[in-house]
């Protein structure tokens, strides 16, 4: 079974940095799309980024300017950095990918266990 691992998460003072990255677990056939979405106490589950194989970007609103996802895909891994964090940026960050198995001919959506983003004012 194919596992995301995610790393990176932290507290960081307004207006500071944080690096997440997501790798999966071992050795996959394909991954198509991989992202990054984040849930807030109370808040539903909202996107942050998205990124296809070919490197196509996709970003919420919110984080225009500021956040930059990436991918290398000889490592199967997708990162993103998170420049000039505010506040309303804490969340617990998710990293999800659509991969596709050896022996399959379709994608399955894989997720994270998750990881903290706590910004302080």
């Amino acid at each position: 079974q194919v596992q995301l691992v995610e790393s990176g998460g932290g507290l960081v003072q307004a207006g500071g940095s944080l690096r997440l990255s997501c790798a999966a677990s071992r050795s996959i056939f394909s991954i198509n799309t991989m992202g990054w979405y984040r849930q807030a106490p109370g808040k539903q589950r909202e996107l942050v980024a998205t990124i296809t194989s070919g490197g196509s970007t996709n970003y919420a609103d919110s984080v225009k300017g500021r956040f930059t996802i990436s991918r290398d895909n000889a490592k199967n891994t997708v990162y993103l950095q998170m420049n000039s964090l505010k506040p309303e940026d804490t969340a617990v960050y998710y990293c999800n990918a659509a991969i596709r198995n050896s022996g399959r001919y379709s994608y399955d959506t894989y997720w994270g266990q998750g990881t903290q983003v706590t910004v302080s004012s």
